[in-house]
């Protein structure tokens, strides 16, 4: 399965996340490529892109049949740092060429100048697409007045804005506007980073459609149209997470999922955040 970007690109549906692997990366990573993944998600924050350019290239991957998306991290947003944090990770991945980039987390009140902060790693982010070092670019954790902003200031549109999506924390209005403007979105901690797995509501559903939670979870937020990033360490996780069969949800349940009290949601708000 995959989704068309607007500019043609094509991006695999279901991505493997790599946020808070710093443990046994390079096995983690053997597991998900022997298991099918070609979405790699990683971050320079994650500190794990060393890692994950070692085990792709022991495993004789071919790099033109993988998607990598990489971000910038908060402390190198502007210009000339984005441009000079994009080429380390490059070099950390191994790789000449980034299928995605993606500014991580915006600046926010919190910062002086946050706007035109942002506009300054977008122009660099304009720049790194134009030279042909990354396929497409987008935005993270960028909220809908967020996502305005850029669209108020950019030469080219973002691509895909990669948001905390799950049962219990949905996001709607960030979601309904970046599908307004034909922004892919993207969901990391699919399953709420575990925090559903005992969710009573996400547990009756799962039964009744004899999938694991997980699987609800994850075929919810593709029937959303939305790419998904399940993370997981364990074999039978990583292999479930991409390869159960796919099925249905109702419409009614939908509407059951849709109507959960918040739940499983990270804290991390993108206007509050201070890091």
């Amino acid at each position: 399965m995959v989704k068309k970007l607007y500019n043609g690109v094509e991006i695999p549906s279901i991505g493997f996340g790599t946020w808070q692997l710093t443990e046994n990366v390079e096995a983690v990573i053997e597991l998900a490529l022997k298991a099918g993944y070609v979405h790699i998600d990683t971050a320079a924050i994650y500190g794990n892109e060393k890692e994950i350019g070692n085990a792709i290239r022991s495993n004789g991957v071919d790099r033109s049949s993988l998607f990598i998306t990489s971000k910038v991290w908060n402390s190198d947003r502007g210009y000339e740092a984005t441009l000079k944090a994009f080429e380390e990770s490059l070099e950390r991945l191994q790789t000449d060429y980034l299928d995605l980039y993606l500014i991580h987390w915006p600046a926010n009140e919190n910062r002086e100048n946050a706007k035109q902060e942002n506009a300054d790693t977008w122009r660099a982010l304009e720049e790194l697409y134009a030279k042909g070092k990354v396929r497409a670019i987008g935005l993270s954790n960028f909220l809908k007045h967020h996502v305005k902003d850029i669209l108020e200031i950019e030469n080219v549109k973002p691509m895909v804005n990669q948001i905390e999506f799950h049962p219990g924390y949905l996001q709607g209005d960030t979601v309904d506007f970046c599908t307004e403007h034909n922004i892919v979105v993207e969901a990391w901690s699919p399953i709420g980073s575990g925090r559903l797995l005992e969710d009573e509501t996400l547990r009756g559903l799962a039964a009744f459609y004899g999938v694991s939670v997980a699987s609800l979870c994850i075929q919810f937020a593709l029937q959303e149209n939305l790419v998904v990033l399940p993370k997981s360490t364990n074999p039978v996780n990583i292999h479930n997470n991409l390869h159960f069969e796919r099925f249905v949800i109702r419409s009614e349940d939908v509407d059951t999922i849709k109507s959960m009290p918040l739940n499983g949601f990270s804290g991390l708000n993108p206007d509050e955040i201070t890091f």
